[in-house]
């Protein structure tokens, strides 16, 4: 049904009114809470672009004020580069930078006193190649790169991965692009939109009495492997490493570790860890 043209610019009057006292009776900030008791606040998405740096520092205040009293243990703000003005009142309160890519920056606040236990955003320049190997004729498919001082030397096809891209895809690229072979390879996830490395490392004890961080950790025991095994609410990854410990403790770790090599770099005076499965013949 159409509205008649006074009723409709009443409607549409109205409704201007009320978004305009809406952003004037704003007083704190919302935002999406996590898991972590955490909040996150898109300033672009509550705040007018025409608000001024004082007033979103008084908005901001009390914002940390009511996130402080409801026990919140950091807060988050992404701040889009049009705003950045606001950044000076969000130092103010304690906010520091947590990092900046394109066209925003996300900011954080630390709450709950101690040692601040958000993960620190990824900056590692991550490396890959691709060791293609043909079972049929025995022979290993490598490249020797054009600009760079070590042109002379082989090497596997590889380069830096990009930005979100996991292990698996990036070494399937670089070697796509630097010899035209085919190749495939597993996935995997990602955090901060980067590639999430998840290492298992073989341990051992020194102490066996626990004592269970309160903050991250629910409950702590020491369990037998085979009820961790056969557990109904072990995930698929626990459940294979349990049958892997399984398997050292009867025939031994040494087919199942991979070990560390320090090794020197072709860059005089440097060395670099190469990590490996162990042969006896080495």
């Amino acid at each position: 049904m159409r509205l008649p043209c006074w009723t409709l610019w009443k409607h549409l009057n109205r409704t201007r009114v009320e978004s305009v006292i809406k952003v004037r009776k704003l007083t704190t900030l919302e935002g999406t809470v996590d898991r972590y008791s955490g909040v996150t606040v898109d300033v672009q998405v509550q705040i007018s672009s025409d608000t001024s740096q004082d007033k979103f520092g008084d908005i901001l205040k009390a914002s940390v004020k009511k996130w402080r009293t409801e026990g919140t243990a950091v807060a988050w703000l992404k701040v889009p580069i049009h705003c950045s003005r606001f950044i000076e009142a969000a130092a103010k309160e304690g906010f520091c930078f947590h990092h900046a890519e394109g066209d925003f920056c996300l900011l954080k606040l630390w709450m709950t006193g101690g040692v601040d236990a958000t993960p620190r955003f990824a900056t590692h320049q991550l490396g890959v190649c691709g060791v293609v190997l043909r079972e049929d004729t025995q022979e290993l498919l490598v490249i020797q790169e054009r600009k760079t001082q070590f042109s002379q030397m082989w090497k596997f096809p590889g380069g830096l991965a990009d930005l979100g891209e996991n292990i698996g895809d990036a070494a399937v690229r670089e070697t796509l692009e630097e010899t035209g072979v085919k190749t495939g390879m597993h996935e995997h996830s990602s955090a901060f939109g980067r590639s999430d490395m998840y290492v298992v490392c073989r341990l051992l004890p020194v102490s066996y009495d626990i004592v269970p961080c309160d903050r991250e950790v629910l409950r702590c025991r020491w369990m037998p492997i085979t009820e961790l095994r056969d557990h109904i609410k072990t995930a698929s990854m626990t459940h294979r490493m349990t049958t892997l410990i399984l398997h050292g403790l009867k025939h031994g770790f040494d087919e199942l570790d991979i070990v560390d090599e320090r090794m020197k770099s072709v860059n005089k005076g440097q060395h670099f860890t190469l990590f490996h499965r162990k042969l006896q013949i080495l």
